[in-house]
């Protein structure tokens, strides 16, 4: 799936040339399946059997004429089969990745992403040119879902088990009584998956962001764990209550932070005592190097088109951006005043690396 980059220095312009143009496809593909994931037509496709354009919006909606136009560009790229009967069909292959949330397979939220990043050209544009930003509200429904949408089936189908090899981690979790924080909670699912995982644990869930604490709230109470799970609109550096959880997690968001010091010191007071904070980023190279591997390119994506423009729609910012290396890392903990900073042995967790920092 992915494009080689090779070395631009020994590139010809034909290879060159070649590259832009198979990234041109991919961005086809991506915004296409954007398309079809947001009209319902995958979905139509997988519940329903094949389908010629006016079977498809009779199934799901839309106009006839844009989804025969679809339909033949998703056969003609291979991601639909064409049997030759005027209909076209779903593989089943296919429809995991781009319709079942429990898979951690899951990618159909990577085109909502990037969808929701392109609407924003003229703002980025404008951030590029004098020094602005682009807050995560402006980015909308499809990235704020995007976001929660991909994190889900790690979240449910991975987190608990990964945390529970680590042995400091798991006493803190079957602690009775045991109380943590999940500061960024976003949609939630990290809060809920914790909860369903440890019967006796109560969680608190903050995010600066209102339709995401909505959301997380919904998706709490759907989930039947309300009683346990709470969610609040709140800036984590200033909300947080001293020494009252055993563990407080950050679930790749810190990068994000505008001032990731700030909250980092709020989190470390927010322990009670022998307690540790729990940052879950991406696992980026320690050092940048060129060319990179796909998920270093993968994060400077993320990095260009939304994270640093969104940190840095605040006055101050750090300017962290996606590609948050572990020196980065060690550098605001040993700032916010802790001692000692861990990478834990949580291994193939999709995009994302785990650190214990304690005092």
């Amino acid at each position: 799936m992915s494009i080689t980059t090779g070395d631009p220095a020994v590139a010809t312009v034909e290879q060159f040339a070649g590259r832009v143009f198979e990234s041109a496809l991919g961005a086809i593909d991506l915004l296409a399946i954007h398309l079809g994931d947001r009209m319902g037509w995958y979905r139509a496709l997988a519940e329903h059997g094949p389908a010629d354009a006016a079977t498809l919006t009779g199934r799901a909606g839309g106009d006839p004429r844009y989804a025969r136009e679809w339909l033949e560009q998703q056969a003609a790229t291979g991601i639909l089969r064409y049997d030759g009967d005027g209909r076209f069909a779903l593989p089943e292959a296919a429809a995991e990745v781009l319709l079942d949330h429990t898979s951690t397979d899951y990618l159909a939220p990577l085109a909502r992403a990037f969808a929701a990043a392109a609407v924003q050209t003229p703002a980025l544009l404008e951030a590029y040119r004098t020094g602005g930003g682009v807050g995560w509200d402006r980015f909308g429904t499809d990235m704020r879902e995007a976001q929660s949408d991909m994190n889900r089936p790690w979240f449910e189908q991975r987190l608990a088990a990964a945390l529970d090899d680590v042995p400091a981690v798991r006493e803190a979790l079957t602690r009775p009584q045991a109380r943590v924080a999940d500061v960024g909670c976003g949609g939630g699912w990290s809060a809920i998956a914790l909860a369903k995982a440890y019967p006796s644990l109560r969680v608190d869930g903050y995010d600066i962001d209102s339709p995401s604490v909505r959301m997380a709230t919904a998706n709490a109470e759907a989930a039947g764990v309300g009683d346990r799970v709470r969610h609040h609109v709140a800036d984590a550096a200033t909300a947080l209550p001293a020494e009252s959880y055993d563990l407080v997690f950050a679930f790749e968001c810190l990068h994000d932070m505008p001032h990731p010091v700030r909250v980092l010191d709020a989190m470390r007071r927010a322990l009670r005592p022998g307690g540790s904070v729990i940052v879950m980023d991406e696992a980026v190279e320690p050092e940048f190097g060129a060319p990179a591997s796909d998920i270093d390119r993968l994060m400077y994506g993320f990095s260009l088109l939304i994270c640093l423009p969104d940190g840095l729609s605040h006055p101050g910012s750090a300017g962290t951006g996606t590609v948050m290396r572990p020196a980065t890392l060690d550098r605001y903990a040993t700032e916010a005043g802790f001692g000692r900073v861990e990478i834990l042995p949580i291994e193939d967790f999709g995009f994302w690396r785990f650190y214990r920092l304690t005092a």
